[in-house]
């Protein structure tokens, strides 16, 4: 069956580098039929499907929604854990490793093993995990899921293998870090507090040992129960009954004293000689008020104490403020020694950590910064200096400044954009840092040799652009620009735009980029569009504006279509408008008609530019009938031609940007000419256009049905900084048909659009400019403009461009009727071009000139073009070439001029494709596609020949689909959260090397030496080494824990996981460690076995004995 239905396609495959051969070729309308090429194409493909692997290489951004943070003060390590169950471990900038819990449940506390190599995680599913970060992908070595209890806290003392767990019942438990056992050693809430008290103290809030002994273990309990226990003679030292809740305790490092925060505000501070009352008890921001109490505050959620050796403790402290301030901002408060410095924040503290300078918690700590993690940013503070400046963030953590809307991604970029980008946003970069060198500052990272210029942009909802650097799987902000700037800002209720766009008129909807000429175009959520011009100088310029009336009105009506290959258009009633009156395009019209005005106002006064993009011109839609001007669908740009076109739902407007002036502006039908393939019938206006431009629009940007939505909300899904199904939800509830359906995101989406291509109007989805042959007679190829419609139609336009410069500047360029049109099933995505020989021709280009700078009178200034003609490599098929065309159901490959399709693939069925990209693999061209059901595809070409087809998102959403792009080289990229971008390849080369390209985490380093306490403090304080923690928590003494109370998972990471750690005595030394490890726990089993043998056979001794002795004396009768 699946050789018949290729037959039918017209789908000839060939064997991986064979050659192909002069198929049978369907018509222009997908019918098979014979219509051989003029000469035999002879293409000898190279890929095959062992060239591609799809794996993910690295996660840029901020974490998106942080719930735990961690700092390993030997390795410099920090990792911050998610609410999604991911974990990111950064270290010095290029050291960004991130990991995913499989069980997405959300990371409630995180624990280095410091200097070890290893980070223990303590998730909502009351699991724990132990991670080995001694290789450059961290794996699951162990976990350890409690069945009857919840975690609630977690503490590993320094250079101890027995982690403390707390739990929601009030208990503490012990876990054996190395085996990840639980040990029969537990301290139960009742024994913990006096038998008197009947109330339950709450759950655990707080572990810590103390710093003059180790033997005793501090435990804070939420209701304010504070107990010493002592591990040796397992009884409390004292205990606290205190009547506020407990939110964190802190001790001073000679274990003397120690400090609580408190859910009142206040923080009192204990002395272990009186633990009857604290010492001292203190509302850092409660003001006295007249009446003499103190006004009420918010809980101190956190609290740090720590010693200086040159000056006076640092107590560090997150909330406390009063309630009588509505509308303050978080805050951080450092109180050192007399001076109070509050330190405001954008978002709500998570999580704070002070970093010291040594990991002995009994020593003067000295600490040098915060770490503030907030909810969108991470911060950290200085603290040496006196102002507390914030030190500059190397790491890419404004991803999400103002969310993102829409990605691009280019590889192989000219060598030099990235430098001059890089200066050009240097000038622009903020001052008042830290002079110090950033404090995280582990791992390792070294330049692959597999590196090549890679430039990621990022479009926002604030209407700004951001250049990113993402060579070697790092990423570095280049350079910011603002498209607001072309505009005057636009004052609240100032007229109906200023209503339907008050709050985010300038957001980004699609940006169209030339690296070679340096011309950046840019296309808002207001229907405007503007091209901007790159120069290393600042200059006076005004701005010129277009503006655009595109119209297209129903009338006409798609006849039932019996077209196999449309099967969109074979039900009675389907139709698409028919534009009514003619089409107006102009610039500025008379004021007093309100509906021929933009939605925004361009300044018209000369403005001084920076040097960087300079805009140049700003294109703008305009109203209609009291109706906003429906958005930009397709961009495409073209150097070489000077020429920009643009189209949405309405129809198709072309414009020569060097000359200002507007080509072409008419309705999608207009285009068709005589070559319209559909019957339409004339039948009267629709009363509701509203509903019909709603509809429109909803099949392309998903679009709420409040009028007063529809121009921003194209981009809703991807500003949300929320996770939900909305968008989901509400494209399933747009499906017009009741059919339960399992699949029902892209079911209801594939039923959705072929709903839309029934009844509005025929969109235009995708441009590209090229040199090709716009009818079957040319015998040279000439400039065209390629159209693809939401009908799945892809059209020609042919244009004479004059070549002169002088020309160029003063003729017009002509625009030809429409030369040839073919079909395709569903809205057409991508096009590209190939010569005879299978190879990627690239689009003309202009050669980047600098406008500005001073002209040189010997060297005039002149265009420089670059052509890439498809008769210039070869002459194998008549100076013809190869038009791949994608759309979201299938692919085909034409054969120019003859328009002949040489082969045909179906690339789904039940789904539809949401990217194509022609992308450049291997030195070869391939199709890359991802679809709707998340499976990521790749096929051959010219042949069309399946490579790769991997279900790589089994469920997706709004912004993933938006942001999903491919480039070459074998990479994508796509927006995982609203604040994460996601790399991936589909390149197995890539994936095996993406060990060396990958920091290492783990850097061998001598653990600091303890600081000699000298003999008389020794000797009176105390001495903490003498504790046996295995002798206390061992087997041997303290038994075996119920074995329901917790169950052992083995991880993933061990042996098989230590293959791809890193060589060398490191990973060596890892490995056998692990190794050691699982012998351990085999010898352990085996041990419990030989045991019982022994118990069994001593039983069996006993009974065989007795035995004996009763029929000792009997006669041989008596049996």
């Amino acid at each position: 069956m699946k050789k018949f239905r290729k037959v039918l396609d017209g789908l000839t495959t060939s064997s991986p580098g064979g050659t192909i051969g002069s198929p049978s070729c369907g018509s222009a309308a997908g019918t098979p039929t014979s219509a051989p090429a003029p000469r035999e194409i002879d293409i000898q493909e190279t890929l095959i499907s062992e060239n591609f692997q799809l794996c993910k290489t690295v996660r840029h951004g901020f974490p998106y929604q942080p719930t735990a943070l961690a700092f390993d003060p030997v390795q410099k390590l920090l990792a911050i854990g998610s609410r999604s169950g991911g974990i990111r471990i950064l270290g010095r900038p290029g050291v960004d490793c991130y990991c995913q819990h499989e069980s997405g449940a959300a990371v409630l506390q995180l624990q280095f093993l410091i200097n070890e190599g290893a980070l223990v995680t303590a998730c909502a599913d009351d699991t724990l995990h132990l991670w080995n970060l001694r290789q450059r992908r961290p794996a699951v070595l162990h976990s350890l899921k409690f069945n009857r209890e919840r975690i609630t806290f977690c503490h590993l003392p320094f250079q101890s293998k027995w982690l403390y767990v707390g739990t929601e019942r009030g208990n503490t438990h012990i876990v054996n870090i190395e085996s990840f056992i639980l040990s029969g050693y537990v301290i139960m809430w009742n024994k913990a507090i006096e038998l008197a008290t009947k109330t339950h103290p709450g759950p655990v809030v707080h572990l810590s040992d103390s710093p003059k002994d180790e033997g005793k273990l501090l435990i804070g309990f939420e209701s304010g129960t504070i107990v010493q226990w002592d591990l040796r003679a397992k009884k409390a030292d004292f205990r606290i009954y205190y009547d506020e809740a407990i939110h964190s305790v802190s001790w001073h490092h000679e274990g003397k004293q120690f400090m609580c925060s408190h859910s009142d505000g206040s923080l009192t501070l204990w002395n272990l000689r009186n633990t009857t009352k604290p010492f001292q008890v203190t509302f850092p921001h409660g003001k006295i008020q007249k009446d003499g109490r103190k006004e009420s505050c918010k809980p101190i959620l956190k609290v740090e104490y720590k010693t200086s050796r040159n000056s006076e403790p640092f107590i560090i402290f997150s909330g406390g403020l009063s309630y009588d301030k509505a509308g303050r901002r978080p805050t951080l408060t450092i109180m050192h020694g007399k001076a109070i410095t509050v330190l405001e924040m954008d978002y709500p503290i998570v999580e704070f950590l002070v970093l010291c300078e040594t990991p002995y918690n009994n020593e003067v700590q000295d600490p040098y910064a915060v770490v503030v993690l907030l909810e969108k940013d991470l911060i950290v503070v200085d603290l040496t200096q006196s102002n507390f400046p914030v030190f500059e963030n190397p790491y890419p953590m404004d991803v999400h400044e103002s969310p993102v809307t829409c990605t691009a991604y280019f590889a192989d970029c000219p060598p030099d954009i990235i430098p001059i980008l890089y200066s050009i946003g240097a000038k622009h970069k903020k001052t008042g840092y830290s002079q110090k060198e950033w404090p995280i500052s582990g791992g390792t990272w070294m330049l692959g040799s597999h590196t090549y210029p890679e430039i990621i942009i990022t479009g926002h909802a604030d209407g700004s652009i951001k250049f990113w650097d993402a060579s070697a799987i790092t990423l570095q902000m280049l350079y910011k620009l603002k498209t607001s700037k072309a505009f005057e800002k636009p004052k609240v209720g100032d007229g109906r735009a200023a209503e339907l766009v008050e709050e985010d008129p300038f957001a980004v909807q699609m940006v169209s980029w030339c690296p070679q000429s340096r011309i950046f175009c840019v296309v808002g959520i207001s229907a405007h569009i503007i091209l901007y011009r790159f120069s290393k100088y600042d200059a006076n310029t005004q701005i010129v504006s277009l503006e655009v009336r595109l119209q297209c009105e129903p009338e006409d009506v798609i006849s039932p279509s019996e077209n196999e290959n449309n099967p969109c258009f074979t039900e009675s009633g389907s139709h698409s408008p028919h534009h009514q009156q003619p089409v107006n395009a102009g610039n500025r019209t008379p004021e007093g008609n309100k509906d021929s005005t933009p939605c925004l106002k361009v300044k018209e006064r000369m403005v001084r530019v920076p040097p960087g993009y300079q805009s140049e011109l700003v294109i703008q839609l305009q109203w209609i009938d009291g109706e906003p001007p429906q958005q930009i669908t397709s961009l495409d740009i073209n150097s070489a031609y000077g020429l920009l076109a643009f189209g949405n739902c309405n129809g198709l407007a072309v414009v020569d940007y060097l000359q200002k002036t507007i080509l072409l502006c008419m309705s999608t039908l207009d285009l068709y000419g005589a070559t319209d393939p559909y019957q339409r019938l004339t039948r009267s206006p629709r009363r509701n256009r509203q509903s019909t431009s709603e509809l429109c629009m909803r099949g392309l940007s998903n679009l709420y049905s409040d009028s007063k939505k529809r121009i921003r909300t194209s981009y809703q899904s991807l500003t949300e900084l929320t996770d939900n199904q909305q968008s989901i939800d509400m494209e399933r509830s747009k499906s017009p048909t009741s059919e339960s359906r399992e699949n029902s995101f892209s079911h209801s989406r594939s039923s959705s659009v072929s709903s839309i291509d029934r009844e509005t109007k025929e969109a235009i989805t995708t441009l590209q400019f090229g040199e090709s042959f716009g009818r079957k007679t040319d015998a040279l190829p000439t400039p065209c403009l390629w159209v693809g419609t939401s009908l799945g139609v892809a059209l020609l336009i042919p244009m004479s461009i004059p070549t002169d410069q002088e020309e160029r500047m003063d003729e017009p360029v002509a625009i030809g009727p429409s030369g040839g049109v073919l079909m395709l099933k569903g809205s057409v995505l991508r096009f590209g071009f190939l010569d005879c020989m299978g190879a990627l021709i690239q689009s003309p280009y202009e050669v980047w000139r600098d406008l500005n700078a001073a002209e040189d009178p010997d060297r005039p200034r002149r265009r420089k073009l670059v052509h890439f003609s498809p008769s210039s490599s070869q002459d194998a098929c008549g100076d013809g070439h190869l038009a791949v065309v994608c759309s979201e159901r299938q692919a085909k490959v034409f054969l120019m001029p003859s328009q002949s399709c040489l082969f045909v693939h179906n690339i789904t069925e039940s789904s539809f494709v949401l990217r194509a990209d022609i992308v450049s693999v291997y030195n070869s061209a391939c199709l890359a596609c991802f679809c709707a059901n998340g499976h990521v595809m790749t096929l051959s070409l010219p042949s069309l020949r399946p490579l790769m087809d991997v279900n790589y998102l089994p469920l997706t959403d709004m912004r993933i689909a938006r942001t999903f792009c491919f480039t070459n080289g074998g990479q994508a990229l796509y927006l995982s959260s609203p604040t994460e971008i996601q790399r991936i390849t589909y390149s197995q080369e890539m994936c095996d090397n993406l060990q060396e390209m990958l920091g290492e985490l783990f850097t061998p380093i001598e653990t600091p030496e303890a600081q000699n306490r000298g003999f008389l403090k020794g000797f009176f304080g105390g001495n903490a080494q003498t504790f046996d923690r295995e002798e206390l928590f061992g087997e041997a003494s303290a038994g075996k824990a119920s074995r329901s109370l917790a169950q052992h998972i083995p991880g993933q990471g061990g042996v098989e996981g230590m293959k791809v750690a890193a060589t060398g005595v490191v990973g060596d030394l890892a490995r056998a460690r692990i190794a050691l490890d699982e012998r351990g726990q085999r010898l352990g089993e085996l041990e419990d076995r030989t045991a019982l043998m022994m118990t069994s056979a001593e039983t069996f001794s006993k009974h065989a004995h007795e035995l004996m002795l009763k029929c000792k004396d009997k006669k041989w009768y008596q049996f």
